[in-house]
């Protein structure tokens, strides 16, 4: 038996960038866990578990051609010339008939490093002049705030919360991701810290925090708007601070000024005493850092609720000491010069919304742009586990006429809808290179095993098509190992260059000026002046007002990670059942108990799945965990066929939690049927 240890960093979409040490034994991945001479001491129960994926029976292994009926997972195998001829010889006819926007790809980036998402892959499709894609789903709105605001200044390193004396975790939910922040935050508590919540559930305990406020979806804004009103007119706006380094106050102040904490309170569904406290403690304590999530970004107020929680520390003056401030991603230390290394890529074409894919192919949709979407090209995606308007995604992906290609790890419930399914590496089976938005390390990331059967890296495939459609970049005959050499040299972390041991495999911390981050101490902002923008221009016509949403539909749903799933994966092993989480008294109005069969629905549709009764999640709020499987579900959906795939100001982004349903216990056997 030959046993031997690895080395790597975990790719998943967390923000800890985890440092990985694998076991194999005869080339089979045995265990894995934290590598403890990078400084990770534990890791998440998903990740320890990825050998499930490696070795799952839906683990693709061979190219596969559909010979059945569209969505019904008929497939024959083929060779990878086959499927690679067949793809080339399906786009050249696209661009001939409907021009090269009619070819759309489809592809998200959070579990991926700079390699894998947005390199290889987008110098192919500028070739073959596909239109462009919005990548929606997630973050944009944050980021545009941020860069607004702050021009993406790096936040306040984790390991710094225990010198805060107040500390407020806003819209995220470290147990699920970013589980390296829990410790910190229980030392910070036991050194003296106060510990604040804003979450609709509660999912630190009253042992971890000292206050809960469960705001209501969606109202995230209304709260921090009646804090910084609080502060006004207590007179402790730190206006020496404010003039220094800030503008735009007026234009917050007024939009304050509307939110008293009595109709914050009447709105938000939290108690205006709650919300005071929270104001004393954020203006009376030294340090102080607000952890800003993104689960408050995905409503249609989400960018202005963003910008309002992240104007909290210049309002205070909370800046210039270690431990103060905000966090939000840790990213803005990094540069990396893409042109530097494919070269100057001019892609001009149209941009798509991936939020609203269903408005895009659904053939019942009155929104499908000119050309039609005839090609489509799905990877590092599953949209239909993770996409608003599963019904009308669907409908688009059974639709004869539409070419789909999907290349992906394991058979999803979006690669059953495929013509040609192509086999993926995981990130123990390929190369990559990986910044944390968390922690300030990036990592290079090598195999550990040989590749599942004929599993190829997206690098790979892009490649090898691009030389069949007669495209001659040169970048297009490197190897992997070639462009992360070469991804290595051009990158730039805290203004020193990366380490050329990231072409190994190996780790690199990195730090700032003077050795911690203190904000407008080490670091200072991005903005063009240097100044924070408290109004920035992104948050369209209207700085921080407030839009309501009326509905005909009494429950708000969130959707939001788990510990089970990372996204959608995981989803083949990790969440066999789907269930709602609902509160007591929600519950009993509708003669729900836990264990019952529950129907969720509005006007997109209804999920039937099973209840589970949950005081930590406020009145009239259900959760319904992001990411599931169609087939953990008693009739085939998940929450994305109840979410509206409408836009928000900032970025058209998606408003996963302005889902309004109702919920009704399933009557008879019969309703839980699974249905197409």
């Amino acid at each position: 038996m030959s046993v031997s240890l690895h080395t790597t960093t975990c790719v998943m979409d967390c923000p800890d960038g985890c440092g990985l040490e694998i076991r194999t034994e005869d080339g089979k991945v045995r265990s894995i866990g934290p590598d403890r001479n990078s400084g990770t001491d534990f890791i998440c129960s998903k990740v320890a578990r990825f050998d499930r994926r490696l070795y799952a029976p839906e683990r693709l292994t061979k190219p596969l051609r559909r010979v059945g009926a569209k969505g019904g997972g008929e497939f024959e195998e083929i060779s990878w010339d086959e499927a690679l001829d067949e793809i080339a010889v399906r786009f050249r006819d696209i661009r001939r008939q409907w021009g090269g926007e009619a070819i759309l790809p489809y592809h998200y980036g959070g579990s991926n490093g700079l390699l894998t998402d947005g390199l290889i892959d987008h110098l192919f499709f500028a070739r073959l002049g596909a239109s462009r894609l919005d990548k929606t789903i997630c973050a944009v709105p944050a980021t545009e705030v941020a860069v607004g605001m702050y021009g993406k200044m790096p936040g306040v390193p984790f390991s710094d919360y225990p010198l805060a004396r107040c500390i407020v975790v806003w819209g995220a939910n470290p147990k699920s991701s970013n589980i390296h922040l829990v410790p910190q935050l229980k030392e910070a508590r036991r050194r003296g810290a106060f510990v604040a919540a804003v979450d609709p559930k509660q999912t630190l305990s009253d042992r971890e925090v000292d206050l809960h406020l469960p705001v209501f979806p969606g109202q995230d804004l209304p709260v921090a708007l009646a804090l910084i009103d609080q502060w006004r007119r207590a007179g402790q706006l730190d206006h020496g601070f404010l003039a220094e380094h800030a503008d735009g106050l007026d234009i917050l102040l007024d939009k304050a000024a509307e939110w008293s904490l009595d109709r914050a309170a009447e709105v938000s569904g939290v108690p205006a005493a709650d919300i005071a406290l929270l104001a004393e403690r954020l203006a009376d304590s030294s340090p102080a850092v607000i952890r800003c999530g993104w689960g408050l970004e995905r409503n249609r107020n989400g960018a202005q609720a963003i910008a309002a929680v992240l104007a909290i520390p210049s309002l205070l003056g909370k800046f210039g000491v270690r431990g103060g401030g905000y966090t939000l991603s840790n990213n803005g230390g990094v540069r990396f010069d893409r042109d530097a290394v494919l070269g100057p890529i001019h892609h001009t074409t149209r941009s798509l919304n991936m939020t609203q894919l269903g408005r895009l192919i659904d053939p019942q949709s009155d929104e499908n742009p000119s050309p039609p979407i005839q090609g489509l090209f799905v990877y590092n995606a599953n949209p239909v586990a993770s996409t608003p308007h599963q019904r009308a995604i669907e409908r688009g992906l059974a639709r004869e006429d539409l070419f789909t290609v999907v290349h992906e790890q394991v058979m999803t419930d979006t690669a059953v809808w495929a013509d040609i399914v192509l086999p993926a590496v995981t990130f123990l089976e390929g190369t990559d290179l990986r910044v944390s938005y968390g922690e300030y390390v990036a990592g290079g990331v090598r195999p550990v095993i040989a590749p599942a059967g004929e599993a190829r890296s997206n690098m790979q495939v892009f490649s090898a098509l691009a030389r069949r459609l007669g495209f001659e970049d040169e970048a297009f005959t490197w190897d992997d190992q070639e462009i992360l050499r070469r991804c290595g040299e051009s990158l730039v972390l805290a203004g020193e260059p990366g380490s050329t041991s990231l072409a190994a495999g190996d780790r690199q911390p990195y730090q700032f000026e003077g050795g911690s981050v203190v904000q407008f101490g080490s670091v200072r902002p991005g903005t063009a002046d240097g100044r924070v923008d408290l109004a920035p221009s992104r948050l369209g016509q209207d700085p921080y007002g407030w839009q309501p949403l009326d509905s005909d539909y009494p429950l708000a749903m969130i959707s939001a990670a788990s510990s089970q799933l990372t996204n959608s994966t995981f989803g083949e092993f990790n969440l066999d059942t789907l269930r709602i989480e609902i509160h007591p008294n929600d519950a009993a109005g509708r003669g729900v108990a836990t264990g019952d069969a529950v129907k969720v629905f509005n006007w997109l549709g209804e999920v039937h799945c099973h209840a589970r009764i949950n005081p930590k999640i406020r009145p009239g709020v259900i959760a319904m965990p992001k990411g599931a499987w169609k087939r953990s579900s008693l009739n085939g959906y998940t929450s994305v066929a109840l979410c509206p795939d409408d836009g928000q100001v900032v970025g058209e982004a998606a408003c996963f939690n302005d889902a309004r349903v109702e919920v009704t216990k399933l009557s008879s056997p019969i309703e839980s049927v699974v249905t197409s």
